[in-house]
């Protein structure tokens, strides 16, 4: 086989011309060309594949290939590699991959993880290609069952074997290091499994995966990892060392999971008791499912939201609908009047007839039937809320304030388009 490789190697030239063969400039017949100048299969040699599938398995093969696919540095394309690695390679594929291994070991010292992880990635891909080669081709459910393939010329050397699978278990505890120095904790942990599957009892790749494990913040996987690494190898600095990392992150994770528990429950109880203290005044609320934007604005008890004596605040907007102008009060106490709130927003910058004082101005609430309330200057916010003609919607309190002259003409107005949103027919 490899003399065989090494001829169609010296006969043949690799191109990089655009729309060449991967092997020589020359076009290669396709499968198409090949099926149809063949002679149809004889019955006992017919493998029960179809015309469409035998093409296809046909495009697999490396000589029939018309482009590169796949990644070389991947393990994609066994078959693929096995005949470019007879043209590229002098040795058998331990050597290679040995080879690599040296190369990836020197960018490592470097510290370039980079360049160490391709080397070892190529030795990978050589040893990994012979193990699928060992193991013979997975079993597919939607072909028929197939004879199994004939034993080899030259039976296995066991001694090239196990060498092969210890070399390769290197590769990958070595690869594995170079994601955790590249931070691919993912990757990392990957290379670290296929290591185990070959050698469960790998003190390094146990290491890396427990740390890697570890930055991922999976800790009862890392803590297995460490233990079975422990169990192994008590006395073990590295493993020992991890193991304090993970107790450490563990406490700290603990913490920080009991401070957010504690923190979600202290919202829950202060809105029990928000709920408890509306309902006690006989606040109507509700909520639309699309709140305004108010930033940290909300009902709330003041001064302390944890006392079930504290008086409610309401964020109220006062709406000067004569004008499309507004105003926002972020904390409007239950105790407070409209009045006290003029005092600092009037006058209004934009007021230039002087419509908007105090005692020019009337001002009104929306009802729960979609009607209004005229509300006092002089009345606290609370004997307006605890009527049960209003409520809060959204968490926010709308006062409409009209001037005097303006508010007959604006109510009759407010009434109808309400009435028509309804679907009432207005009274003339």
């Amino acid at each position: 086989m490899a003399e065989t490789a090494k001829d169609l190697a010296s006969s043949l030239k690799l191109s990089s011309k655009p729309g060449a063969s991967i092997l020589t400039d020359a076009p290669v017949p396709g499968p198409e060309d090949v099926v149809a100048t063949m002679p149809a299969l004889p019955p006992g040699l017919n493998n029960g594949l179809t015309l469409e599938e035998t093409l296809a398995d046909m495009k697999t093969h490396p000589l029939f290939m018309t482009e590169l696919a796949g990644d070389l540095d991947s393990e994609d394309n066994p078959d693929l590699l096995a005949a470019l690695q007879a043209l590229a390679y002098e040795g058998t594929p331990l050597e290679n991959a040995a080879n690599f291994k040296e190369q990836g070991n020197e960018s490592f010292k470097a510290k370039r993880w980079a360049d160490a992880k391709e080397f070892y990635a190529k030795g990978i891909v050589l040893l990994a290609a012979e193990e699928r080669r060992r193991a013979g081709p997975p079993a597919d459910p939607k072909r028929p069952p197939q004879p199994p393939p004939p034993a080899p010329e030259t039976p296995e050397d066991p001694a090239e074997t196990k060498a092969q699978r210890v070399l390769l278990e290197a590769l990958y505890v070595n690869r594995a290091a170079c994601h955790l120095s590249l931070r691919n904790y993912r990757s990392c942990t990957l290379d670290c499994a296929a290591a185990l599957r070959l050698n469960p009892t790998n003190i390094k790749a146990l290491y890396r995966s427990a740390r890697a494990l570890l930055l991922l913040d999976k800790i009862p996987s890392a803590d297995d990892a460490c233990a079975l690494g422990l169990s192994l190898d008590p006395t073990n600095a590295s493993l020992q060392a991890v193991a304090a990392d993970i107790i450490a992150r563990a406490t700290a994770l603990g913490a920080k999971r009991n401070a957010e528990q504690a923190r979600l429950a202290k919202i829950r109880s202060r809105e029990a008791l928000l709920q408890t203290a509306l309902r006690a005044r006989g606040i109507r609320t509700r909520a639309t499912g699309k709140p305004p934007e108010m930033e940290d604005a909300r009902v709330q008890l003041v001064p302390d939201p944890d006392d079930p004596h504290s008086a409610l605040a309401f964020p109220t907007i006062l709406l000067y609908p004569a004008h499309l102008e507004s105003d926002f009060i972020k904390a409007f106490n239950e105790a407070e009047c409209l009045e006290q709130h003029f005092g600092y927003v009037f006058p209004l910058p934009w007021d230039r007839e002087g419509a908007y004082v105090g005692s020019k101005v009337e001002c009104y609430m929306e009802t729960s039937s979609g009607g209004l309330v005229k509300v006092g200057r002089k009345v606290p916010l609370l004997k307006v809320l605890a009527g049960g003609k209003v409520e809060v919607v959204d968490n926010l309190v709308k006062i409409f304030v009209v001037p005097k002259a303006k508010a007959e003409a604006w109510v009759k107005e407010f009434k109808e388009k309400r009435a028509i949103e309804r679907g009432e027919v207005p009274k003339p």
